[in-house]
């Protein structure tokens, strides 16, 4: 992986960034983003399981 990869996908892990956002298919961040981040993380594993 490239330094552009590399920053992308730590960019995709930050509920801060909007990147986190719009690779879970939202348009940009929430404004309400620091109480929806862990929703969104929890959604994130049990789609896993």
């Amino acid at each position: 992986m490239g330094k552009y990869d590399d920053d992308n996908h730590a960019n995709q892990m930050n509920p801060n960034n909007d990147a986190y956002w719009e690779s879970r298919g939202h348009d940009e961040r929430p404004d309400d983003w620091q109480e929806r981040a862990p929703e969104e993380k929890s959604s994130a594993e049990t789609r896993r399981d």
